[in-house]
């Protein structure tokens, strides 16, 4: 620490105060009865202020520069505004000793002999208050809370803003150690508010707002006149009867002395925020100080050591940031480190420590040895074992004990010494002069090593980490840089206050001045960049700056220097200095660069270090190749442009090469097209054409669909773009596609077709097969869009597709429950056995479901059908069997259907007389087994009720009887018993009413026939109506062998004339039937007609003889009388000829079955067609 004078003036009167303005700028003077008003810059007396008619004791300015105050013998204070204008003026009854403002309220405290007074500007008055004994000075606490007052009897009174005493410090010393002056600490680290208080005991004390004495008290061995702090408490400056003002540290510590006076200082205070200092002296002195706290540190590596506070020592760890404080307790003179030792200078002696463990991060030292003398030295080195003192040109080694080992003699000033390391015990010294010289000394070593001399002294050295070069900073702010072995100058720059080598780098050091850091790599131009301070080491990308009193580590890429070295295709050079800390984006640039310069095992590591996977896996496959005998550089050359997006040089190199194809791989693979069109210009129309295709893939790729249709097409690709467009649903570019599209490109368009299905167009999947030729296809469309008509005219113009058209027109009419159309599309199609399943089918469900109704029409066409395939020869007697079956099952059935529904439904749609003949004609029937669904007892218990309604007594006991027999259900059983009850008090015989009559011989037959449905005479089979079921008069006649049924039908057409015969019967022949008429009553026939003979003469015996007429018999017939059942081949038609004409009867042309024509007309009505097989009415033919 030094002062240096500012500026200085003298008045004639005892400087007894001063005070500064906040701000720092104006200086006020206590100098006799004036107060006299400095510019603080250059010493410049603004301005003497008048106001006060005896000697100034004290003056204060308030916190907020508003206002000052002064107080003077004449027993009055007056408050000066900062414009110096004096506002107020008010007394006390003795001399003002002192005067304070409240540095939070501005409340002023004056204080007098006797007593002291609070000031406030918003009272009228000043309260005063009493005191015991003279006061001497006063201060407030940093809260404005607290009043202290130092009295002449030694003791210390604190008061709060009232007045009011709080505490009172009485002192050992008493009235012998009266209090010169007071002041408190205006730190802000410290907790408690600090007093520090100045005595004429000659001590220097301490004490808390509590009263309670803090640290150690200090003997100044002078009488001290003043006390003040620094703005923010760091330090004490004291002045008194030594005629020097004196620096403290805030514990007490003496550091120095700041100005030697000519006689006592009365007052001394420091500029606010700064390290100015006035003092202010007995003679009239006044003298201003700037304070330079000169930097004592010392850098070894990452460690650097500073002072602080003038007593402490900090050590940093410039990497982690860690700090640690060695509190000394006395002032720092001298600090070095090296390695794990720390060495210290204090005023008596010297402490050496070290670090706790050898752990690089450790930052805790311990104390290893204390030198206990008074040296004095220039500079200060420590070693392992040893401490080299500089004195002037003298160099001293001493061990750590005191005893001095060596000394070495300069022929000039030393101005720099720095340790270059070493083994311990025998480190190596680096030493400067003044006279240019610069020595290398070892410390065990008595001889110094001239290294080089030159014409300039040395300011800075520094030697690399090889310790092949030399750097220097001379005088002149010039950096040289020697060779140590040639002492050759290899470069120097200029504008070099200090200068550090890489330690990690040999040919990289760094220089600092003019406020920018220089970086020199080899002998390239230096790169700069702006940085404060001095160059006070360099490690790795680190670089270590001293700046004012702090040293920061400064992170420097070193990206200048690599590219200075990657500009000179020096790539390993540049690799080793990217090692010392660059960003990825400079290792990728070096990686880049070592790849194009095809420095494969440079570009490796540079990859690898910014974890680049997919250029190490190209250099991987590089050398790969090189390994196997691939030597063409400008193929790999050409492999990295295109990994690093140079595609247009990779293709010139591929070019180059002879490897156009993979210039158009990279184009088409990286989606540049056109490029690769431009590439291959007016080349083959093959690779253009595929070029064109691999461009739509991408398209496809990207979700572009539409624009890869488009390309496909021009590329001829048909195929991918039909299969585009119809996975996208696009018909409109499908039938451009199929429009024009060769018919003899088959592929193509039965693709086109099958989307067109796919998306619900069949018109032009239609057209496209149409367009094909290829009606096969064009068939399974119809069916499978059940277009059923476009496929029937097609089937019309092309019969060979009928079976395509028809069997899945069955089949979707049986899914779609039209099961009788569907079996009628079967036999369309020539499906006998399919058509025959689907009615066997049908028939079975609606016999299970007693729709027997339904189940007489499903086996008359079972029948029909059987008919049908009987026509095959092979089939013929199997089928033939089968007809006739399934014909007797159709009348059974068709007969059950009304007892069916009488039994189960509550009201009867049948006559009686129906009922009764149903139910006799299914029990004659019903000889062997019963067919399923067709009940015994239904039709026995139908029987009985209509046999006992209508006289037919004895069947309806027989039905009973029978009935006892059976399994009788429950909703029947009360019914049965009681009619088996009733039926008993009736007659036992039958109504002759209901007996039958055989229209053949005549013969009355029993109502239950034992014979079935034939006469118990005749043996003739009875023709029954297939609605009421009465015997219709019908007799069946075959024809003579020889006559065929042309030649027989003929021959009745004929119409021979008849003898007392008119004209009475009218035929009516329509397309549904034919019907014989009686207009008019006729007289009886006689004798003459041959088939009334062949009925009376041809009859009798047990087996049954058929009616065989002639050709004249035939002749005789009229057509009127004759039905004829016209069976297809291979059955016989049957002939019928009617014994009443005048009773029509009318014969269904499709089943050939009989009824009553006033009950089939009737039917007919109701039902819109034949009430057995089902045929409309206008249907043409069977």
């Amino acid at each position: 620490m030094r002062a240096v004078l500012t500026w200085r003036d003298k008045v004639e009167q005892c400087i007894y105060d001063l005070a500064f303005k906040p701000d720092g700028t104006q200086l006020i003077l206590a100098a006799g009865n004036r107060l006299l008003v400095y510019d603080t810059s250059d010493g410049t007396l603004l301005q003497p202020l008048k106001g006060h008619k005896d000697t100034v004791y004290c003056v204060a300015y308030a916190k907020d520069g508003k206002r000052f105050a002064s107080g003077s013998a004449d027993k009055s204070v007056i408050i000066w505004t900062s414009k110096l204008e004096g506002i107020l003026k008010y007394t006390h009854n003795d001399s003002i000793q002192s005067v304070s403002y409240n540095p939070v309220t501005h409340q002023l405290a004056s204080c007098s002999s006797s007593d002291f007074g609070l000031w406030s500007p918003e009272q009228k008055s000043v309260p005063k208050y009493k005191s015991s004994s003279k006061i001497t000075c006063c201060g407030w606490t940093n809260d404005g809370q607290y009043l202290a007052l130092g009295m002449f009897n030694g003791v210390i009174s604190i008061r709060n803003k009232n007045g009011e005493e709080k505490v009172k410090i009485e002192r050992p010393g008493g009235s012998l150690s009266p209090i010169w002056s007071i002041c408190w600490s205006p730190s802000r680290e410290d907790h408690n508010d600090i007093l520090a208080v100045a005595d004429w005991g000659q001590k220097l004390s301490f004490y808390q707002l509590s009263g309670k004495q803090i640290m150690r008290e200090r003997s100044l061995n002078f009488d001290p006149c003043c006390v003040s702090y620094f703005t923010k408490g760091e330090y004490i400056l004291l002045g008194g009867s030594d005629k020097q003002v004196s620096l403290f540290t805030k514990d007490g510590v003496r550091l120095g002395t700041v100005g030697e006076q000519n006689s006592w200082v009365w007052t001394c205070k420091v500029k606010p925020d700064s390290n100015y200092v006035v003092v202010g002296c007995q003679d009239g002195t006044i003298s201003f100080y700037q304070l330079i706290f000169s930097t004592v540190h010392g850098l070894y590596k990452d460690r650097y050591a500073y002072r602080d506070s003038m007593t402490d020592v900090i050590v940093q760890h410039l990497i982690t940031e860690q700090k640690v404080r060695i509190k000394c307790k006395e002032l720092v003179k001298k600090i070095a480190i090296y390695k794990n030792r720390l060495a210290i200078q204090l005023p008596e002696k010297i402490l050496i420590y070290e670090l706790c463990s050898n752990d690089s991060s450790d930052m805790h030292y311990r104390v290893k040895e204390k030198m206990v003398k008074k040296f004095e030295c220039n500079l200060l080195v420590v070693c392992s074992s040893h401490i080299i003192l500089c004195q002037e040109k003298r160099l001293q080694c001493l061990s750590f004990s005191g005893v001095k080992e060596r000394e070495w003699q300069m022929e000039s000033l030393i101005r720099y010494i720095k340790v270059i390391g070493g083994p311990p015990g025998r480190e190596g010294l680096l030493v400067g002069l003044k006279n240019g010289q610069i020595l290398k000394i070892f410390v065990d070593n008595l001889f110094a090593i001239v290294l080089l001399k030159q014409a300039t002294a040395v300011r800075c050295l520094d030697m690399s980490a090889s310790r092949n070069k030399l750097a220097v900073v001379d005088e002149n702010d010039t950096c040289l840089v020697y060779d140590i072995h040639t002492k050759e100058l290899l470069f120097q720059e200029s504008n070099a206050n200090s200068v550090a080598w890489n330690t990690q780098c040999e040919d990289m050091l760094c220089f600092s001045g003019g406020g920018y850091l220089n970086i020199k790599a080899s002998t390239f131009p230096v790169h700069q960049q702006k940085l404060q301070g001095f160059v006070v080491g360099y490690n790795g990308s680190k670089i270590f700056c001293l700046h004012v009193f702090s040293m920061s580590a400064v992170e420097v890429p070193q990206s200048a220097p690599m590219y200075q070295y990657l500009d000179r295709k020096m790539f390993k050079e540049a690799y080793q200095i990217a090692c010392l800390g660059v960003t990825d984006a400079d290792w990728r640039e070096l990686a880049m660069e070592a790849l194009e310069g095809l420095e494969f095992e440079t570009a490796k590591k540079a990859f690898t270090r910014v974890q680049d996977l997919r250029y190490l896996e190209l250099i991987n496959s590089i050398e790969e190749r090189k390994k196997r005998g691939e030597t063409n550089n400008d193929l790999f050359l050409a492999d990295v442009f295109s990994y690093q997006g140079k595609f247009h040089e990779a293709a010139k190199l591929y070019k180059r090469s002879g490897h156009e194809n993979l210039a158009l791989d990279m184009y088409t693979d990286l989606r540049m097209f056109e490029y690769a069109k431009d590439f291959l210009g007016s080349g083959d129309p093959k690779e253009t054409k595929m070029l064109i295709t691999k461009q739509a893939d991408w398209a496809r790729n990207i979700n572009e669909p539409r624009a890869a249709v488009e390309m496909y097409i021009s590329a001829g690709e048909h195929v991918k773009a039909i299969e585009l467009s119809g996975d996208h649903g696009w018909v409109d570019m499908l039938i451009d596609i199929a429009r024009k599209l060769d018919k003899a490109e088959r592929e193509p368009l039965l693709m086109c077709a099958h989307y067109f299905k796919k998306l619900d167009n069949p018109g032009y999947a239609a057209e496209t097969y149409l367009k094909m030729g290829d009606l096969k296809s064009l068939v399974q469309l119809h069916v499978e869009t059940q277009c059923w008509d476009e496929a029937f005219a097609l089937s019309e113009k092309h019969p060979e597709f009928k079976d395509d058209i028809y069997v899945p027109y069955a089949r979707w009419l049986a899914e779609n429950d039209r099961f009788e159309e569907a079996q009628k599309a079967f036999h369309k199609a020539g499906r006998q056995r399919e058509a025959v399943k689907v009615l066997e089918q049908l028939t079975h469900n609606a016999v299970v479901e007693s729709r027997f109704n339904d189940a007489a029409y499903y086996y008359w066409m079972l029948s029909m059908q059987c008919l049908e395939i009987a026509q095959d020869p092979a089939q013929q007697d199997l089928m033939v069997g089968k007809f006739h079956h399934f014909q007797h099952l159709a009348e059974l059935y068709h007969g059950y259907h009304a007892i069916q529904r009488y039994t189960e439904e509550p009201f009867s749609f049948h006559l009686p007389e129906t009922l009764f003949n149903i139910s006799r004609f299914l029990l004659h029937s019903l000889t062997k087994d019963t067919p399923l669904g067709i009940s015994k007892v239904n039709t026995l218990f139908t029987l009985a009720k209509q046999s006992k309604a209508l006289g037919a007594y004895k069947l309806a006991r027989h039905a009973y009887d029978k009935l006892q027999g059976l399994k009788v259900p429950a909703r029947f059983q009360k019914s049965i018993e009681l009619g088996s009850l009733t039926i008993r008090s009736k007659p036992f015989h039958d109504s002759e009413e209901l007996v039958p009559l055989c229209y053949r011989c005549s013969t009355n037959n029993p109502l239950l026939n034992n014979l079935g449905t034939v006469c118990i005479n005749c043996r003739q089979p009875f023709v029954f109506s297939a609605s009421s079921y009465e015997v219709l008069h019908l007799v069946e006649f075959y024809l003579e062998e020889g006559i065929t049924d042309e030649e027989a039908v003929s021959l009745i057409d004929l119409e021979a004339p008849r003898h007392k015969r008119e004209s009475k019967w009218q035929e009516i022949t329509g397309s549904n039937s034919q019907t014989l008429r009686l207009e008019e009553t006729q007289e009886s026939m006689g004798d003459d007609d041959p088939f009334t003979a062949k009925l009376s003469f041809e009859q009798g015996g047990s087996e049954f003889v058929p009616i065989v007429v002639s050709r004249s018999v035939l002749r005789s017939m009229s057509r009127r009388d004759v039905l004829i059942k016209r069976w297809p081949p291979p059955l016989q038609w049957q002939y019928f000829r009617s014994l009443l004409p005048d009773a029509p009867i009318t014969m269904c042309p499709s089943c050939f079955q009989m009824f009553h024509s006033e009950d089939y007309e009737l039917l007919v009505l109701q039902h819109t067609c034949c009430p057995y097989c089902r045929r409309r009415i206008d249907d043409s033919g069977p």
